[in-house]
């Protein structure tokens, strides 16, 4: 079982991975199958027109996550990890007024959103929660092709028959060849014990039978930047975020004060809880307004792991550039390891599967660069995971606002809070991590759909009307 760490890690735009980078990296597939020679296209058969419509989980609440607009965007050719937040506006306002996308290499294609984007609330695919179909006609109205895609989270998207396949993969206990190709945390523990290496130097030989060590620690690099750079953004801006809740930003206030009282020195009991809340919440309001963020492992939980560590780095001045990668290396593994034996779709298993998996990666990152033992970081997994279970997907007004932005300062509170736990110990716990794991997928087999991120109960039902 190989997940890399790019594929854990990656790049793109707000508000949603599953919700908007998934759709739309779909439309993109969509257009790039299109050109290919992949379908049965009838002879002298030209498209002219597209259309999607949005299912599940991306109907109801695909509003509220810009999962409209991300498929306009798909369809002009735009992908998550390059397309200019700035610009996003005047391009969604091109198509609208025309009629019409116009992506590079393609043709004009007829697409009216108000007729041609249906969010359809009735009919859910039966793969996923997160489903959705494109579909290209000729100039009579003539269906040529349709594809189904699934956003599965953390910006991951396969088709119906990809999906199928992945299911029988995993049944079949199939994967890459990679040197230490651990499913499970057990099965992680025994070869870290094998070969004498750390969760790391495992994760970095997987990786390097796919790309090579420079182009391994640039990809890292590049990623940690990224991160960063969203929590000095948010902690920059103020205002209002959109979606017609009016919530404020808080971060760059917060962050104010604990820079006054870092410089006069004031005693602060609660220093080390409101840095860590503080960084979280910069990213997560950055993530609501569809600014650049990084999936750590899913955009709605994208400021555990980036607050963790720049907590880390604040007040661990020695801190190295190893340390960063030896940080997000293990916090990959683990999470690579509860995508395949559960989930991290919001959609699927609540948000247990997005906060508690952040903060599960971010407590085993931390337990890692502060010198804990293999044990100790599947503890300290194990510790933030569990007390996250149960937790539910049920943003109000479909908006990763609240509860999901104070939702990721907690998480990362937790995360240190499990960490610290662990290192204090051997190693040695009463629940396994793989355990906790499977309790998860359970737990989210069994949950209401209402409480996974439809925003059909719970907090965003229970609210007093804004």
């Amino acid at each position: 079982m190989f997940l890399s760490v790019f594929d854990v890690f990656k790049i793109g735009i707000g508000p949603s991975s599953s919700h908007t980078m998934g759709p739309m990296s779909a439309a993109n597939r969509f257009l790039d199958l299109i050109l290919s020679d992949d379908w049965p296209r009838p002879a002298g058969a030209h498209v002219a027109a597209l259309q999607a419509s949005l299912h599940g989980s991306l109907a109801f609440t695909g509003i509220g996550h810009g999962t409209g607009r991300a498929v306009i965007l798909g369809l002009m050719g735009e992908a998550p990890n390059t397309v200019d937040p700035d610009r996003m506006d005047a391009i969604i306002e091109e198509v609208e007024r025309t009629g019409r996308v116009t992506p590079p290499g393609h043709p004009a294609y007829y697409f009216q959103p108000k007729t041609d984007l249906i969010f359809d609330k009735k009919q859910a695919l039966p793969g996923h929660a997160n489903g959705m179909s494109f579909s290209a006609l000729d100039k009579d109205g003539r269906l040529l092709l349709k594809r189904i895609y699934y956003s599965i989270g953390g910006g991951f998207v396969v088709t119906d028959t990809e999906l199928e396949a992945m299911r029988a993969t995993k049944d079949a206990g199939g994967g890459d060849h990679v040197p230490y190709p651990f499913a499970t945390a057990r099965q992680m523990l025994e070869m870290s014990h094998g070969a004498g290496l750390s969760i790391a130097q495992m994760k970095r030989a997987n990786e390097l039978t796919h790309t090579s060590a420079q182009a391994l620690d640039e990809g890292i690099d590049a990623i940690w930047e990224a991160m960063n750079g969203c929590i000095d953004r948010g902690l920059k801006v103020d205002g209002i975020m959109p979606g017609g809740l009016k919530v404020k930003r808080r971060a760059r206030a917060i962050h104010d004060r604990l820079n006054e009282e870092w410089r006069s020195n004031r005693p602060n009991p609660l220093l080390a809880n409101d840095w860590l809340s503080v960084y979280a919440m910069a990213v997560n309001e950055e993530n609501a307004g569809g600014g650049r963020v990084v999936t750590a492992p899913t955009n709605g939980a994208a400021g555990v792991i980036p607050a963790t560590l720049k907590y880390f780095l604040h007040f661990h001045e020695d801190a190295t550039k190893d340390d960063i990668r030896e940080f997000l290396l293990t916090a990959a593994a683990i999470g690579g390891i509860i995508k395949h034996n559960a989930s991290i779709s919001g959609a699927e298993v609540g948000c247990q599967g997005e906060v508690g998996s952040a903060a599960a990666m971010a407590a085993a990152g931390l337990a890692a660069v502060m010198g804990g033992s293999p044990e100790q970081i599947e503890n300290a997994a194990e510790i933030a995971l569990e007390h996250h279970l149960g937790m539910t997907c049920d943003p109000i007004a479909g908006l990763v606002q609240v509860p999901c932005i104070e939702r990721n300062a907690l998480g990362a509170v937790k995360a240190v809070t499990a960490a610290s736990l662990a290192i204090k110990g051997d190693g040695t716990h009463f629940v396994p991590l793989d355990a906790c794991i499977e309790t998860m997928r359970q737990t989210g087999n069994d949950m209401s759909e209402k409480y996974k991120e439809t925003s059909t109960g719970g907090l965003a039902v229970n609210v007093v009307e804004c």
